[in-house]
């Protein structure tokens, strides 16, 4: 890689911004294990931000990362962000707190109701679909053994045409 040109690249996968020194998009793309041309989708660019640049030049051909959404330096090895909320440190005191009664749900009966009309109504149509399907493989069975029967009578009969 020393003897090309190597330029700067970003793209964001999964839950990392990453960046690399590479000498072509290409070459960026196989280092990501991208299987599409992220640069061609717009989720990828050539970066001109000078720490980004600083940081690849000084592994060129390494994948940094940092997590999404950061600004903070690009490591070889990142850690995703701990307050992944983005409350500051929010402790679990200042969080909204609920009555600690479980609430009502009047709908149930109705909801049960429901439940068991249409069990009966899936049970039903899947009755009929075994009806159906049950005449159509007896039909199958009595041609099979009419075309067997024909088949079979038919080699009896046979005579080569006398020339």
């Amino acid at each position: 890689m020393a003897n090309k040109k190597l330029k700067t690249y970003e793209t964001s996968l999964g839950f990392f911004d990453l960046a690399i020194a590479a000498p072509s998009m290409k070459a960026a793309l196989e280092a990501w294990g991208a299987d599409s041309n992220l640069f061609h989708q717009g989720a990828a660019k050539e970066s001109h931000d000078p720490d980004v640049i600083a940081a690849t030049m000084a592994k060129p051909g390494v994948v940094l990362k940092r997590p999404v959404g950061s600004s903070g330096p690009f490591k070889e090895h990142a850690e995703l962000p701990r307050d992944i909320a983005g409350d500051g440190g929010a402790k679990k005191t200042d969080r909204k707190v609920g009555s600690g009664r479980p609430q009502k749900h009047a709908k149930k009966s109705v909801d049960e109701a429901a439940d068991r009309k249409a069990s009966l109504a899936l049970e039903k149509e899947r009755e009929r679909r075994d009806r159906e399907r049950a005449k159509e493989e007896a039909v199958q069975r009595k041609q099979r053994e009419r075309r067997q029967e024909a088949a079979g009578s038919s080699h009896l009969g046979y005579r080569p045409p006398e020339a």
